[in-house]
């Protein structure tokens, strides 16, 4: 029955106008809300999501809009980054989905589905510097921190923003919608690092995710339809980040895919991968071993 359940719901979603109720949700989450109205249905919210406000920076006079509440900031040290400079850590709270190897053709597997780098990335090229490399990928729940942060200390090479489609990332996307995280739209920010070479993080965009946000200049968001937009950056003036930087923010729950090149030196780390399940932003995911 669930699986008929979920079939149903996708299909539903094949043919509603999920950019036009995306861009709605949006536009209504950013506008100022009284407290007397807005106050009782994040109540209603944070008791239906179990959302843990205790370690949100919460302003005296309350939440303005929610769009406020979404991307929440949190108290300072409830956050710790962990390892060292061969430790590549989780971006943000959420869910440990998947983890694994790429292989020569460019291609990972998520659940068992395949895809493919150079679609994920926009970029033949960029893809493939990452034959032999790892993947991580990190879900955030509506009941997360959405805010997203560095995996690595890196420089910014360049960002590639596509539009796509806007189906969920949830347990329904990611079973019925075949290549979900390559046709949604998505942001890449591409690294590069001393440790790890090259590092892409993407983030991916979903149904009723009202936009993508970095936290330094990037190209504005292209027309749903459009062509990718692309800014490449000059690396004696490029934006640099440490691990657990702030890097962007989703307006709602999305999912962030890493991809991670072959280290220039030494190698993956064979138990790299913890077990799969929540994660905390800064813990440790993946590792580089020896020389």
């Amino acid at each position: 029955m669930a699986l008929v359940s979920s079939r149903t719901a996708a299909r539903i979603l094949d043919v509603l106008p999920r950019e036009r109720i995306t861009r709605l949700v949006g536009r209504v989450a950013m506008r100022p809300v009284p407290r007397a109205v807005l106050d009782p249905v994040l109540s209603v919210y944070v008791r239906a999501f179990n959302v843990n406000l205790d370690e949100a920076e919460v302003p005296a006079e309350g939440f303005a809009s929610f769009n406020d509440f979404f991307t929440r900031r949190l108290r300072e040290g409830v956050h710790a980054v962990e390892g060292d400079a061969d430790t590549l850590v989780s971006p943000a709270d959420g869910r440990l989905d998947d983890a694994g190897p790429i292989d020569a053709a460019q291609r990972f597997f998520v659940k068992g589905r395949e895809y493919d780098a150079a679609e994920l990335l926009g970029s033949a090229a960029d893809a493939a510097r990452y034959e032999g490399g790892h993947y991580a990928i990190v879900y955030l729940s509506p009941r997360d921190y959405h805010r997203v942060h560095c995996p690595v200390d890196g420089v910014v090479r360049s960002v590639r923003h596509m539009p796509g489609s806007l189906y969920p990332v949830n347990a329904i996307g990611v079973e019925h919608v075949p290549r979900l995280f390559a046709r949604n739209e998505r942001v890449v920010v591409n690294l590069d690092t001393e440790r790890f070479g090259e590092v892409a993080v993407v983030f991916v965009g979903a149904f009723i995710v009202g936009r993508i946000t970095l936290t330094f200049d990037a190209p504005e968001r292209p027309p749903h339809g459009g062509e990718p937009a692309e800014r490449l950056y000059d690396p004696s003036v490029a934006p640099r980040f440490a691990r657990g930087d702030e890097l962007g923010a989703f307006l709602l729950g999305s999912t962030v895919v890493m991809l991670m090149q072959k280290p220039p030196t030494g190698r993956w780390r064979d138990d790299r991968t913890p077990p799969f399940g929540p994660v905390r932003m800064g813990q440790g995911i993946a590792w580089r071993a020896g020389e």
